[in-house]
């Protein structure tokens, strides 16, 4: 071997023209790669970026909105958010994780920030939290290079990039569809939005104005309930100067749902170890829906829910929070030693779920101590890090119960298989207050325990990997989900919200069960194609099923619940046969089981799917959901339909638009700019508008529109209501408990008079009547003791005198004020 030379030998010469002076060199052919690669990783973000502003601008959202919404979520939650996850995780996440992570950190800072500005009278001193982080990280040399992130920040591959994209532009089409069409920003088809939606923004009027929140509906009422996403809103409103209006049908659920997908993609290759199983479990939790053999719609416990939600947005901030949460969870019960950063992020975040959505605070105790069980059986010593983490919870929680809602139960009660009874009325069509036999409650019971087993029946991949199933992930997310069942199957609430601890660990049961499907599809060596014809066999067989067995809900008068049960026993038949068949053709058990495991995977979520598609298996004629009364029952609002023809049931049971009064909008509006904050307001309007008889007492525009706290509008929501129920009866329906102030209430709309009109400004501290007028008897003239301030359409606003005042000693700025001519118009700043 020839000995290495004592000098590096000299370059070749190169022959190359050399530029002269001052000329520019041409781009190499590297930095022009380079160059085109960093573009094409920033291509998915911005086809995101455009989507949504396609989406805002068709369904009336100015651009003045988006940008100042848009610049204050960026600058304002995100990026300083961004800087203490660099501080604290000290991770290396990409940017779009770190991104993610910082947008929810910078929520949960952002809340905990405005509630003590908003109590000291200065919620624009929630910007102190965004502006102190950008001093602290520009002042002190340690932080400065948090600014650039970590020199070893990892890559998310392109392909991932373009997936995950490729979901948010699916739930921004999504939104447009299913909520941005039906949800309008104009009166009075404004008036037609679901349910909850007036409710909502009644509260972030009362987050945006007092501290602590009361409930605006009926003054007095302590707000016992998840209020923290409207901390958020107002703050958000305060600093933007956008309606709130604006904000929850339009902007706030998006940048949420974003950063939740993001974070759930690093929970999910967290428990999969891989890209991809991560992008199947996201696909799962988006689309998952409960495998339904019926015709028609189901209802109750067998309607899941994904993980999106506008109509419920405490739902989404908590999913939010908690998504995180679990994170955290699986690095520090993990056995490599962790920053004690991510303990402290471990504690916002765990304060800040309390206040968003408390229901995952006892699931996740029960998790933690299973984990801690399973940790000191293995360890053969305490564990500290479960016990810590529980510590955390349990304060979290207890904190949560005691403080923040006071004690109270909020119409939960021990009522064993309730769910059950309301979704078999739903199912068979029996009348409100009729059971169904106990046989058949249990039975459901099972059915809704096999629609779980269905669908994540890629778990059992796990049982023959003790070790695996030993993972701290894996017993934590276990002992949540049969937590959740058991709290669904025990507990009793009037709206269902038991059915909210079935649903907290759904995304999280999807990851197992896609890690354990890959576990036994890898060990039996299935290839692509035969999981194929696998899932393929599962799709069909329940589309068959459903066709043949034709089981329509709700069933006919007088029919079987036994037929209930057709379907889905027939699908245990078709199981036995494929894995008799399996086994004829000489498959392995290994293999059998996952063949048999993809089949009866893909009879889930994709054949529901599937059905949906398909002609005849999915829609039924008639939908009497969120109906407390009953389809048939008077005073229930419907569709007019042509002479002869039965009227038609609204869906989801919303209000027609012909039923909605005009003027509302601008009445309220006009008085949210008329009246100070504190003014207290009474009204004449306490059921849903079309549900008078009986009352559905979930009426909550007055306070929505104008941002004022009333002394009786609705009261179904307030605890004092929800914690009077009782099994059988209909929560909205009830009757208000204080007879005394309905009666001076109403008193001053049905009889008007000086006396009245005294009683209501002196013994209660009314101070404005925000009156629907075709709701007042013939002949009624309020003008006598009130002072018209404002009249538009069915609405009119009155200011109660003074008591050295006469009525109708009006100054010439004090005469009523007539509709500008864009008083219809949405109001957006």
């Amino acid at each position: 071997m020839a000995d290495a030379p004592p000098f590096p030998r000299s370059a070749p010469p190169s022959y190359a023209p050399t530029p002269e002076p001052g000329a520019a060199r041409p781009p190499s052919g590297r930095k022009r790669a380079s160059l085109l690669k960093r573009c094409s990783t920033w291509l998915p973000a911005t086809a995101v970026v455009a989507c949504v502003g396609v989406a805002l601008g068709f369904y009336g959202v100015s651009a003045t909105d988006l940008a100042l919404f848009s610049l204050y979520i960026a600058l304002g939650v995100a990026l300083p958010g961004l800087l203490w996850v660099r501080a604290l995780y000290r991770g290396t996440p990409t940017l779009m994780e770190g991104l993610a992570l910082g947008l929810i950190l910078g929520y949960a800072l952002e809340v905990l920030t405005y509630i003590p500005a908003r109590a000291l009278g200065m919620p624009l001193l929630v910007m102190a939290w965004p502006i102190g982080t950008y001093v602290l990280f520009l002042a002190v040399p340690r932080l400065r290079g948090h600014w650039k992130g970590a020199p070893d920040a990892g890559r998310t591959p392109l392909w991932w990039s373009w997936c995950t994209a490729l979901i948010m532009i699916y739930l921004i089409v999504w939104s447009a569809v299913n909520v941005f069409r039906t949800q309008a920003l104009t009166w009075p088809a404004m008036g037609t939005s679901f349910i909850d939606m007036p409710f909502h923004l009644a509260l972030v009027g009362e987050l945006k104005h007092h501290m602590p929140p009361m409930v605006p509906t009926v003054t007095g009422e302590p707000l016992v309930y998840h209020w923290f996403v409207y901390a958020h809103l107002a703050a958000a409103s305060w600093v933007t100067g956008v309606e709130p209006l604006v904000l929850l049908f339009r902007l706030a659920i998006l940048p949420m749902l974003a950063a939740l997908i993001v974070v759930l993609g690093m929970v999910g290759r967290r428990i999969t170890r891989s890209y991809g199983g991560a992008l199947a479990g996201l696909v799962s939790i988006i689309f998952i829906t409960a495998p339904s053999l019926y015709l028609g719609e189901t209802t109750g416990v067998f309607t899941w829910k994904t993980v999106q939600s506008w109509s419920s947005p405490t739902q989404t901030f908590g999913a939010l929070f908690f998504a995180p949460i679990v994170l955290l969870l699986i690095d520090l019960l993990g056995q490599k030693p962790q920053p004690r950063g991510r303990w402290v992020l471990l504690g916002i975040l765990l304060a800040a779920v309390m206040g968003a959505k408390a229901t995952y605070l006892p699931l996740l105790v029960v998790g933690l101590v299973a984990v801690a069980l399973v940790e000191t059986v293995k360890l053969f010593s305490l564990p500290r890090r479960p016990l810590a983490a529980l510590g955390l919870t349990t304060a979290c929680l207890l904190f949560a119960q005691w403080v923040l809602f006071g004690g109270a139960r909020q119409g939960i009660v021990l009522d064993p298989l309730s769910i059950m009874r309301l979704t078999l009325r739903g199912m068979t069509g029996l009348a409100a207050g009729a059971e169904p036999p106990a046989a058949v409650t249990i039975g459901a019971a099972l059915l809704c325990v096999l629609c779980g087993v269905i669908t994540w029946c890629g778990i059992i991949g796990l049982v023959g990997r003790p070790n695996l199933l030993a993972r701290p992930v894996v017993v934590l997310v276990l002992s949540m989900s049969a937590a959740g069942l058991a709290a669904a199957l025990v507990l009793g609430h009037p709206h269902q919200s038991e059915g909210y601890f079935l649903q907290a660990s759904y995304p999280y049961l999807a990851m197992l069960a896609v890690y354990g499907l890959m576990l036994i599809v890898r060990k039996a060596r299935v290839r692509l194609r035969a999981m194929v014809c696998a899932a393929g066999v599962g799709v069909v067989a329940v589309y068959a099923i459903r066709t043949l067995c034709g089981v329509r809900l709700p069933l006919a008068p007088g029919a079987d619940y036994t037929v209930l049960f057709l379907p889905y026993l027939v699908l245990l038949g078709v199981v036995l046969v494929a894995v008799a068949v399996l086994r004829a053709a000489r498959q392995s058990r290994l293999r059998t089981c996952a063949l048999v495991i993809c089949m009866v995977t893909a009879a889930g979520t994709p054949a529901a799917w599937f059905a949906r598609v398909m002609p005849g298996t999915f829609r039924t004629p008639v939908t009497t959901a969120q109906n407390p009364a009953g389809a048939n029952s008077p005073g229930v609002a419907a569709v007019p339909a042509p002479p002869g023809a039965a009227p038609v049931q609204v869906p989801n049971g919303t209000v027609p638009l012909q039923a909605i009064p005009k003027g509302a909008f601008t009445a309220g509006r006009w008085l949210r700019a008329h009246s100070a904050v504190d003014d207290l307001l009474a009204t004449n309007v306490h059921c849903r508008m079309g549900y008078e008889n009986p009352c559905d007492s979930r009426a909550f525009w007055a306070t929505a529109l104008s941002e004022r706290r009333v002394l009786v509008e609705g009261w179904a929501y307030t605890v004092t209501n929800m914690d009077s129920w009782r099994p059988g009866e209909v929560v909205e329906t009830r009757p208000f408990w204080d007879g005394e102030r309905l009666q001076a209430n109403e008193a001053v709309f049905q009889a008007p008079s000086a006396e009245a009109i005294r009683r209501l400004r002196d013994d209660y501290g009314v101070r404005w009547l925000f009156v629907d007028e075709h709701r007042l008897s013939p002949g009624t003239n309020l003008a006598a003791f009130a002072d018209l301030r404002f009249r538009d359409g069915d609405y009119a606003v009155y200011r109660l005198p003074t008591a050295d005042q006469s009525p109708g000693a009006l100054s010439d700025d004090a005469k009523p004020t007539p509709p500008s001519p864009s008083s219809g118009a949405r109001q957006s700043g």
